[in-house]
């Protein structure tokens, strides 16, 4: 999954709110990066799609390694239990036990939403540090649910990305995001998200729910609930490969 459906952290050390200047942008979104980092990690989750008329909640589990693969099995609700998708690089396949088909998602097809959700899949591919896609500066101190926080801005330095400029409330003492705001390059916000419920897990700290919102729709956005984490476990290769979509 995209980096902002899983934001993992640790406390590898502050910086006062108080009385100390402001450490460079580039640095603390290096320590983001850094504490987002694993080896591997494998991750259950709810997603809570927030509809008009009612909301649908899609349980699932993905393997991640790295920045470049990942492997997601629905598992609930029944009707999409057992859609897989796998993502290698910079490719992405979607296979359907209900069709018993698998097809690759590309072009502007990866800015589609993801099972009616807020997220595109786009935005699920995106799992690049922040330090190599975007420049950053600091521009100023605001408190978000009684943290205080620096907020930066983010601009693109590569033409790949899904968003040209992010706007980012980060805790001053944690180093964890808790909102986001996503522009196009037109300077429209199209999406924001909201990270709470930070718990500390194995040594990071990870905000265990994130809302996103995507600005161009109507309705509540879409809630992405961690409900169990591992990092750096073994994950068997196999995992990563298009034969275990048809399993």
């Amino acid at each position: 999954m995209k980096k902002y459906i899983v934001w993992i952290f640790f406390l590898a050390g502050s910086y006062s709110t108080s009385g100390q200047s402001t450490p460079d942008a580039r640095l603390i979104i290096s320590r983001i990066d850094e504490n987002m980092s694993s080896r591997n990690r494998v991750i259950l989750s709810d997603m809570i799609i927030h509809g008009r008329r009612n909301e649908r909640i899609l349980t699932a589990k993905t393997y991640a390694a790295g920045d470049n693969r990942s492997m997601t099995e629905y598992l609930a609700p029944e009707r999409e239990e057992g859609t897989k998708m796998l993502k290698l690089e910079d490719r992405l396949w979607i296979y359907s036990p209900a069709s018993d088909r698998t097809i690759q998602i590309s072009g502007h097809l990866l800015k589609q939403s993801v099972m009616g959700s807020d997220l595109s899949y786009e935005d699920m591919m995106e799992d690049r540090k922040m330090t190599a896609i975007y420049d950053a500066q600091v521009i100023r101190n605001e408190q978000i649910s009684g943290r205080d926080c620096w907020v930066l801005e983010l601009n693109a330095k590569v033409p790949d990305v899904a968003y040209e400029k992010r706007v980012v409330w980060v805790d001053k003492i944690r180093y964890v995001p808790l909102q986001e705001e996503l522009y196009a390059k037109s300077g429209q916000m199209l999406k924001k998200t909201t990270l709470s419920e930070v718990k500390q897990i194995q040594g990071r700290w990870f905000p265990t729910r994130i809302n996103y919102k995507d600005m161009l729709k109507q309705g509540e956005g879409t809630d992405y609930i961690i409900r169990e984490v591992a990092f750096d476990t073994d994950i068997p290769d196999y995992i990563f490969t298009k034969a275990v979509l048809t399993k």
